[in-house]
């Protein structure tokens, strides 16, 4: 086992304390449409993706213009961070990664939705602050809260209902470890 000196230990409790509130004012961004948040959120070269390939974009500006015309579909929102699975680079102390598990209670296009989301994240420290280098949004479902019991129900084919078309969820059937569970 490696020991780290106290300053160390205490340096990663700050990186690890700083990264939950760079998650949480993602959210205060995304529900408040305040677009004058995102560069303390985002590096000048982060990437923003989807999973389903609606949303790819990169760099401060170009992601700024994404989400502006994301929020001119969006209502009212709350977005809801859960669990954050931090793991901090063993050879640089301004990277790291994520994993964040997440709830979003929305309207779109006046519909009331819900969406279960994982970011996959890649995190820099610019300047002495944590900022988004990269974000994946992957999606459990995204469904009208009316048709939320009925998408379970239905398989992996129908739980992304957010687009006019319904389309198949990027996890858990697609993962490796779900397929060897249930032996496909």
């Amino acid at each position: 086992m490696t020991t780290h000196s106290l300053e160390a230990r205490i340096q990663r409790l700050e990186d690890r304390a700083a990264l939950h509130e760079l998650i949480g004012r993602y959210g205060v961004a995304m529900d408040d449409r305040n677009l004058d948040a995102f560069p303390v959120l985002f590096t000048d070269d982060c990437v923003i993706r989807s999973q389903d390939g609606v949303m790819n974009a990169a760099g401060l500006r170009v992601i700024t213009e994404l989400f502006r015309g994301r929020f001119k579909v969006l209502g009212p929102s709350n977005h809801v961070s859960h669990d954050k699975l931090l793991t901090f680079s063993d050879t640089d102390p301004n990277h790291a990664t994520g994993l964040v598990l997440s709830h979003a209670e929305m309207q779109r296009k006046g519909q009331p939705m819900l969406a279960a989301m994982r970011y996959h994240d890649k995190y820099r420290r610019d300047d002495g602050v944590w900022k988004f280098e990269e974000r994946l949004l992957t999606f459990f479902y995204y469904v009208a809260t009316a048709e939320y019991l009925d998408a379970f129900g239905e398989g992996i084919s129908t739980r992304m209902r957010a687009y006019d078309e319904h389309r198949a969820a990027d996890w858990p059937e697609s993962l490796a470890t779900w397929k060897q569970y249930h032996g496909g």
